[in-house]
């Protein structure tokens, strides 16, 4: 089964979103450590034009990133993945729906207990979210409850439950295709926080 078909593909999307130019000194930077770099670039092929796309979509996969990045609220990020989002095919009325999704679902976090012990002094108590009806129907199932699930993994990781996974199983998504979600999700919370550092290190040059 061929790959999909993602515009621009092969450029390293970190230096993208940061703005590295070849030769500059954060490029310098990078290239000290070449294995993270190239890995982290491999991450990103992996999650989002994989060779064996198996029964997760194009647009599927970007749906989650652009709900997921919009919630970080990283907007350089946010913006490159709802580009994609829109490039993969996605409806004008899906992306509107995941633009409102995304405006209903924002939040502080990190929300959760911990089991009794001494770290229950740092439990806080923070909404549990559920897509509104009216987005859901223009979402579809799946869509509906991967970004409930997404909004779990963000903002209450402390709370992840099997009840949790079940949900998406029954909306439709497989096991293999549950491991995909959570691969975006940690793929993201990761490049996210490393166009941070990097644009970080930026300013102070």
């Amino acid at each position: 089964m061929p790959g999909m078909d993602t515009p621009g593909i092969d450029m390293d999307v970190i230096d993208t979103l940061v703005g590295i130019k070849p030769g500059s000194a954060l490029d310098a930077i990078r290239n000290r450590r070449p294995d993270a770099r190239n890995q982290a670039q491999a991450s990103y092929r992996a999650l989002f034009a994989p060779e064996i796309p198996g029964e997760v979509t194009s647009t599927e996969r970007f749906a989650v990133a652009t709900f997921v990045t919009g919630l970080h609220g990283g907007a350089e990020t946010a913006s490159f993945y709802a580009a994609r989002l829109a490039a993969s095919g996605a409806s004008p009325d899906l992306r509107r729906a995941i633009d409102t999704a995304i405006a209903a679902a924002k939040g502080q976090g990190p929300y959760g207990s911990y089991p009794a012990g001494p770290l229950s002094r740092e439990d806080t108590i923070g909404p549990i979210h559920r897509v509104a009806a009216e987005i859901r129907h223009a979402l579809g199932s799946r869509l509906a409850a991967a970004f409930d699930h997404m909004h779990l993994l963000v903002y209450h990781p402390r709370d992840a439950a099997p009840a949790a996974l079940q949900v998406l199983l029954d909306a439709g998504w497989s096991t293999t295709d549950i491991v995909t979600l959570s691969q975006i999700a940690a793929f993201l919370s990761f490049q996210i926080r490393v166009v941070a550092g990097l644009r970080a290190l930026a300013g102070a040059a």
